[in-house]
């Protein structure tokens, strides 16, 4: 009964907020499968969660990814490039989202400087030997 319920509400909305299903791309199923059946699992699903379930939920999360993928395309194009803060943009209502981008963020200019202190190092190393 709930598939009924949603089917035709979700494909109502899919179809009228999304301009881009004009090309024929053709999404290939399951390459997410065993990542969200190992995330069910921590949020507290069954370990081995029904194919239906996972599927499901990896055209909700591959829908989300691709529309906010697309209206930060949007954003950027007015300006001419795209950029991470068109994504952040998107996303600036949901505080727990935003808080674990720009964390991640700042983990990944931390390791950049990182690696490029370690590359220098193994330069010298190099240049003494």
């Amino acid at each position: 009964m709930s598939n009924s319920a949603a089917g035709p509400s979700s494909k109502s909305k899919a179809g009228s907020s999304q301009p881009y299903e004009t090309t024929s791309f053709k999404r290939k199923r399951g390459v997410f499968q065993k990542d969200l059946q190992h995330m069910m699992y921590g949020f507290g699903d069954d370990a081995n969660p029904l194919p239906e379930t996972v599927a499901l939920v990896e055209d909700i999360v591959v829908e989300y990814v691709t529309d906010l993928a697309h209206n930060a395309q949007d954003i950027g194009s007015k300006r001419g490039k795209l950029l991470v803060d068109d994504f952040l943009y998107q996303i600036r209502k949901d505080f727990p989202k935003l808080n674990r981008c720009t964390e991640l963020l700042s983990m990944q200019e931390e390791l950049k400087q990182a690696r490029k202190a370690f590359e220098v190092d193994e330069e010298k190393l190099a240049s003494i030997e």
